[in-house]
């Protein structure tokens, strides 16, 4: 999933950090409500909070809503001071190991290695 409109404030100045979150998560029993998950991310809008904190807030809120198998939030937030921040955060099940990734967009082999 991919919140492009993700905001907070800077809880020193009060300014607003706009960030992209992308959210993978391989779901156990429960799954994410997509209107549920954007309510709960407007929710930050008017809240002071640090790049790395509310990065791993969200994301242990989610994954204690929803108990995933795995679940990884990236948050690429947008210049500050001339600097760009990404922070990634994860979370996985005890025991829980991932299968290897299947390709579903294969690139056809280049005319040199068609024999």
């Amino acid at each position: 999933m991919e919140i492009p409109e993700f905001t907070c404030l800077c809880p020193r100045t009060g300014q607003p950090d706009f960030a992209i979150l992308v959210l993978d998560y391989v779901p156990d029993r429960r799954c994410l409500e997509l209107k549920s998950l954007k309510l709960y991310v407007w929710s930050f809008r008017n809240e002071g909070a640090f790049h790395e904190a509310v990065t791993n807030r969200i994301l242990d809120d989610l994954a204690r809503a929803v108990r995933p198998r795995f679940m990884r939030l990236t948050a690429r937030f947008y210049v500050r001071g001339g600097i760009f921040t990404t922070v990634v955060a994860e979370h996985v099940k005890t025991g829980w190991k991932a299968r290897p990734a299947t390709d579903l967009f294969p690139m056809p082999a280049s005319p040199s290695t068609r024999g």
